[in-house]
């Protein structure tokens, strides 16, 4: 007995477990900003110690880039996501995990078609729409400056 989308709906609404749309954006929110915490920790980290401006410019994103990689190869970055949800998806580690995780999962497969092929099945849409956009911006700058 075929049944209608609306009673598949109603049937998939009372199956599903409600939403908990409030907790979630706490703990993104307090997620992100620890990860943004950190890495202004990172820079004052570095200032204090005398490195020039330009170099700490370089160090945190690194450092933060090198640590998000670091957890997602442990396994332990999913189980901050799994509790900071959209939280972790603050770009640089956001994107860092979006290069290791395929890499991780792929490498059964070889070093080329494996890891190599797989590495940027996510975050290679990010780096062409991006570098498309950047383009784009530089193509209006020059011409309305």
């Amino acid at each position: 007995m075929p049944i209608s989308n609306k009673e598949y709906g109603e049937m998939a609404k009372k199956a599903s477990p409600p939403s908990r749309k409030v907790r979630n954006g706490v703990f993104a929110f307090v997620t992100g900003g620890l990860i943004c915490t950190l890495g202004e920790g990172i820079y004052m980290l570095c200032e204090r110690y005398g490195m020039a401006e330009d170099d700490v410019r370089l160090v945190v994103p690194v450092s933060l880039i090198v640590l998000s990689a670091v957890l997602t190869a442990l396994g332990v970055f999913d189980d901050i996501a799994v509790y900071a949800g959209a939280g972790t998806i603050v770009p640089i580690t956001g994107f860092a995990n979006s290069v290791v995780s395929p890499a991780l999962e792929f490498k059964s497969e070889g070093r080329i078609l494996g890891t190599g092929a797989n590495m940027f099945k996510i975050a290679g849409p990010v780096l062409v729409y991006g570098t498309l956009a950047a383009v784009i911006y530089g193509l209006f700058y020059y011409v309305f400056r």
